[in-house]
């Protein structure tokens, strides 16, 4: 099943603490998972820095209740329901953020975007919308893959306006990047095929033949393209190891190929998406960091 939403979990913790015992959140998470009868799959659910979706939205759910003062927490990793809490949970009425800001105004102060603005005083208050499905995490998870999305955009559109010179620098660069050792770009006529080489210890034992194609996004590149290019790594000197990197796209009988030949492919998404990854081609505009609570700092020594 489709996992609820953070605010569609508020009316599930409370009916969790209504024994008006305290208890921990693994506790209440275990218990609603068994509620819903969540099955693994809904339970592995990830976002893409790897934190539980599940776990993420009762967690999120949790700390509105806290700030409505619908449950408390008498001790660190434990929650509770209050009266207030209680006496929302015996009412029929869901349980929305429109409904915790009414119940506690205090709520509205934590929910809303802070204005800094000197004239946010003589403006009212902000409403708490009920159709926000998202955590602030999710909701932050989402914007920036749309960010990167329009960047990998704006690199691909950039990269086929230069030559095919300067593609193959870049390729390379990337591969240092990605630390894979030291390599240069081969010379622009008679290189066999071969655009690019990497070595990948000091000495040069280990070679990484690169093949570096900067065709327009729309083209197919075919299984006899990488025939070719398997042909070049033949030698000499022969190699085991080849990169075929464009700015265009694969058919599966060319993936097919190249998996038979050790052969790796990357796609524009996949080039574009390593870029941004490992800083090249890109700058960092602003950092932002996401902190939480270090448990051991506050740990009683033994």
């Amino acid at each position: 099943m489709a996992l609820p939403k953070y605010n569609e979990f508020y009316r599930l913790v409370l009916t969790v603490l209504q024994d008006g015992q305290s208890h921990s959140m693994k506790e209440v998470r275990d218990s609603i998972a068994q509620t819903l009868q969540l099955t693994e799959e809904d339970l592995s659910e990830t976002l893409s820095n790897g934190s539980s979706v599940y776990a993420g939205r009762v967690g999120w759910a949790k700390t509105y209740l806290k700030k409505a003062e619908m449950i408390d927490s008498p001790q660190r990793g434990y929650i509770a329901i209050t009266p207030a809490g209680r006496s929302l949970l015996a009412s029929t009425e869901p349980i929305t953020n429109a409904v915790l800001a009414q119940k506690c105004p205090a709520f509205l102060d934590f929910y809303r975007p802070q204005n800094t603005d000197s004239t946010a005083s003589a403006q009212p208050q902000a409403s708490v919308p009920d159709d926000a499905p998202e955590t602030p995490q999710e909701t932050f998870e989402r914007v920036y893959t749309l960010i990167n999305n329009q960047l990998a955009d704006d690199l691909l559109t950039d990269i086929l306006n230069q030559s095919a010179a300067f593609f193959e620098h870049l390729v390379v660069d990337l591969m240092k990047a990605m630390d894979y050792g030291d390599g240069f770009v081969t010379k622009y006529s008679g290189d066999d095929g071969i655009d690019g080489i990497v070595h990948e210890d000091k000495l040069g034992f280990n070679l990484i033949y690169i093949q570096a194609k900067r065709w327009k996004p729309d083209t197919t590149i075919g299984k006899p393209e990488l025939q070719k290019f398997a042909g070049a790594m033949m030698g000499p000197p022969r190699v085991d190891k080849g990169l075929f990197i464009t700015t265009a796209k694969f058919s599966p009988k060319a993936k097919e190929y190249a998996n038979a030949q050790h052969i790796i492919l990357v796609d524009g998404e996949k080039l574009t998406n390593l870029m941004i990854e490992h800083g090249v081609g890109v700058s960092t505009q602003k950092t932002y960091l996401i902190k939480r609570i270090d448990s051991d700092y506050f740990s009683e020594n033994d």
